[in-house]
């Protein structure tokens, strides 16, 4: 068993990549070895084991793959138009599971929204949401159209302010990511939204201690060129992709930039470290929903008023 901690050690903050563009299947170019076995593993650019990489000396940033890092149950909730208060929504498929009191909410991605939404149409940021502003490290997920292909990712392994480091991160993910164009106005009915709020930092007793879509993993290592790099997947990748452990190991490595033949004793070198997510995701439409008392005269495109936060 691993050392558990609540939350990363105290570290520069950091930012990085962490969602895969497409799903490959892992076989092309590149090693993937089991012992003396040696595999390939695929190195398209536009798949998850693109270069997202991260130097210690690069300013403290990195990018790495279904997770980015970058700039941190309650039910799925709509606003009621007429009293401004929270209701209910049923939740959306794949979402996490309602029976835990869990702290990321809806909310959070409809203030993510917000924020998006204010600047790209030149309104003022909005006031300060209601829910927590416990510090949390945390990424935001930016999908669109109804496959859902990743559309920017990008978060911090770095416990922020809840308040401050979404409405960072909202900006970040969805105009900085260097794998996509900045988004625009119009993809803003396309898309979708998730907040994810990392927790239960553990450091592994080896690579291999983790479990497929139950942990995420951040893995650092020394590379060819003695440079110290990391990656990080947050827990769906792995079994969105389909990945063993092995697999998803190897994956990382790609991502962080290791060039050289992947052996098992150079997989036993790596420092793993170990962590939960708890996840809510919504759909413009479902934001929108939620902040229909904000429309004029029929249209869609309103500017979210602010009344509804403290």
């Amino acid at each position: 068993m691993g050392k558990r901690r609540c939350v990363p050690p105290l570290e520069p903050k950091l930012a990085a990549g962490c969602c895969g563009v497409k799903k490959p299947k892992l076989s092309g170019s590149g090693t993937h070895s089991h012992g003396n076995q040696t595999t390939t593993v695929p190195s398209s650019s536009s798949g998850p084991l693109q270069n997202h990489q991260h130097t210690d000396g690069n300013n403290g940033r990195e990018n790495v793959s279904d997770l980015t890092l970058g700039p941190g149950n309650s039910p799925i909730t709509r606003m009621n138009p007429t009293s401004g208060a929270l209701s209910p929504l049923s939740r959306p498929n794949g979402t996490a599971n309602s029976t835990k009191n869990l702290v990321v909410t809806a909310e959070m991605c409809c203030y993510c929204f917000d924020v998006l939404y204010c600047h790209l149409y030149g309104f003022p940021q909005p006031r300060l949401p209601r829910f927590t502003n416990d510090p949390y490290p945390l990424f935001v997920t930016w999908k669109t159209g109804r496959d859902k292909r990743l559309r920017g990712c990008i978060g911090t392994f770095s416990a922020m302010n809840l308040h401050s480091g979404l409405r960072e991160y909202t900006l970040t993910s969805a105009l900085k990511d260097s794998r996509f164009p900045p988004l625009t106005r119009e993809e803003l009915p396309k898309l979708f939204c998730s907040v994810s709020l990392l927790t239960n930092f553990e450091d592994a007793s080896d690579y291999l201690d983790w479990e497929v879509g139950i942990h995420g993993i951040r893995i650092e290592f020394i590379n060819e060129k003695g440079v110290k790099r990391t990656a990080t997947y947050l827990p769906e990748v792995a079994k969105e992709q389909d990945w063993d452990q092995i697999q998803t190991i190897d994956s990382l490595l790609r991502k962080g930039g290791f060039k050289a033949p992947i052996t098992n004793d150079f997989r036993k070198t790596i420092k793993l470290t170990r962590y939960r997510s708890e996840k809510v995701t919504i759909s413009y439409a479902e934001y929108m929903a939620s902040r229909q008392h904000c429309f004029q005269n029929g249209t869609l495109h309103a500017p979210p008023l602010y009344n509804h936060y403290s």
